[in-house]
């Protein structure tokens, strides 16, 4: 990672891409509000957090079991937040 001139530039490695639809009435829908994702996936989330953490990144809150896997979210700077997370379970790009 490289954090100069408020950049945050990552090597691709493992990551996964979500891409979640609205719902409407409990019906799908294809309105504005439909959201991605792009998530950094790591075997070990707490050694992973350190190498950031201790060069300045920020973090929205403490690591949290989100049932599929824990997860952080991270600050990064002009773009919201991206999550990291451990899977609990057999990750996207191993299968």
């Amino acid at each position: 990672m490289d954090s100069g001139g408020g950049w945050l530039i990552f090597g691709s490695g493992p990551s996964e891409v979500a891409a979640h639809p609205t719902m409407a009435d409990g019906e799908p829908s294809s309105s504005t509000g439909q959201r991605h994702e792009i998530t950094l996936v790591c075997d070990d989330l707490e050694v992973t957090v350190a190498e950031p953490a201790g060069r300045g990144a920020e973090f929205m809150r403490g690591i949290r079991d989100d049932g599929f896997g824990w997860t952080i979210s991270m600050k990064v700077p002009g773009a919201g937040e991206m999550m990291l997370y451990q899977p609990k379970h057999l990750p996207a790009y191993m299968l």
